[in-house]
């Protein structure tokens, strides 16, 4: 086995959260093919409890402290500079130092950095020669950002049209110094390649799975709801997309919902919800879960679940995660973008308040189980790390279970 250097900007461990599934992932399938020396970040005090765990997968690692407040006023160190605010929240002199020493003292010849700040960390060889340099931006972190501007007033949205102005910037010229970019669906790459068109010849993709064996139809589990039928959505909810998804459904689409089924509720499930989740329950029928032990039994017994994302960006595992279940979901077009599904078959697309309430009070009134059953059938047949990661080995050059260097990786430095 060869040696490859991964650098994540998440702790990519527990799989509860977009970006933390694909990294997990990918590190379990990284592990099967390399020794890999994991750099990463503990952002929360039980973060510390799975640094042992992931440690022992890995050849070496790094688990630099980065508390998100502490980050956030480094961040603001951007604003003296010309600088996007997300280099300086994630950029860490006890990880740098890691990474120095590492690429020093191992023979490593390639490094996948997972998100684009990280790729400020890696350089362009090391004492033992040239680095084959891979970037997982995951999606167009900049496009989120002028999302974020269209739903914000000002100051906000000055700030953060600035960001993303900044941010493309730094995603350019990081792809042009890379060997290669990756991103979470071919839409995603495609719109990268528009914004970056000097760097589109070594752009690709590799899309996100699902572990369908975990989340697959299990009608024993018992009902978190009592006596109410459920409508649901999961999802972190100290992530401002998910925030700003819930916040406008309960205000502006479960009134009329209610309406027409009294019994209805909206569960909000997911982890650290914000002030302004946790305000929703001043609405009639609205619930807040908080973390729960196992999601697994709000998708089962939901009558419908939601994807109402109004600023998205790649592939929302959550409509993923509920279609390996079985599930209809009803989601925005921002929602669908990153992925390949039927829209109308296997799930429900519905773009703005009255087409939410239609789709869902149709399906109240008269299930089409068959939505589900073809939604299954579609993850099973598209979303399965196992294939997908397989375009991820291709481009760190591992072939038939075994590590081959791309030609590129023998040019001499």
């Amino acid at each position: 086995m060869r040696d490859l250097l991964f650098l994540c900007h998440r702790l990519p461990y527990p799989p509860n959260k977009g970006e933390k599934i694909r990294a997990y992932h990918a590190l379990q399938y990284l592990r099967q093919h390399f020794r890999v020396h994991l750099g990463t970040f503990l952002e929360h005090d039980d973060d510390g409890g799975y640094a042992d765990h992931l440690a022992a997968q890995c050849a070496s690692s790094c688990f630099a402290r980065m508390p998100p407040h502490w980050a956030r006023l480094s961040g603001l160190s951007a604003l003296l500079r010309d600088e996007a605010l997300s280099l300086p929240y994630f950029r860490n002199a006890v990880l740098q130092r890691w990474v120095n020493k590492t690429l020093a003292d191992r023979p490593i010849a390639a490094c996948l950095a997972y998100s684009g700040p990280m790729a400020q960390y890696v350089p362009v060889s090391t004492p033992h020669g040239p680095l084959w340099r891979v970037l997982d931006l995951v999606d167009v972190d900049s496009e989120k950002w002028h999302g974020y501007a269209d739903n914000k007033p000002w100051p906000l949205s000055g700030l953060y049209r600035r960001e993303g102005r900044l941010l493309l910037e730094f995603e350019r010229q990081a792809a042009a110094e890379f060997d290669r970019v990756l991103l979470v669906s071919p839409a995603e790459a495609d719109l990268f390649k528009r914004r970056a068109p000097e760097s589109a010849a070594k752009v690709d993709y590799y899309c996100n799975g699902v572990d369908s064996a975990y989340f697959m139809p299990q009608p024993l589990h018992p009902s978190p709801f009592g006596a109410a039928r459920a409508i649901v959505f999961t999802g972190a909810m100290d992530y401002e997309p998910n925030i700003d998804a819930v916040g406008w459904f309960a205000e502006r689409v479960m009134p009329a919902l209610r309406s027409q089924h009294a019994e209805l509720e909206f569960h909000i499930v997911g982890s650290r919800p914000a002030a302004a989740v946790r305000e929703l329950l001043r609405l009639p029928g609205v619930q807040v879960s908080g973390t729960v032990p196992d999601v697994r039994p709000y998708l089962q017994h939901a009558a419908l679940v939601v994807a109402p994302l109004r600023v998205a960006r790649g592939v929302q595992n959550k409509v993923l995660e509920a279609m390996a279940m079985q599930k209809t979901v009803i989601a925005s077009p921002q929602a669908l973008e990153g992925l390949s599904v039927a829209r109308g078959t296997e799930v429900i697309c519905a773009n703005g308040g009255a087409e939410f309430i239609s789709a869902a009070c149709r399906q109240l009134h008269a299930p089409d189980d068959q939505i589900g059953r073809a939604a299954r059938q579609r993850i099973l047949a598209d979303y399965r790390w196992s294939v997908n990661l397989q375009r991820l080995g291709q481009v760190l050059g591992v072939q038939d279970g075994q590590f081959a260097a791309p030609p590129e990786m023998e040019r001499t430095p």
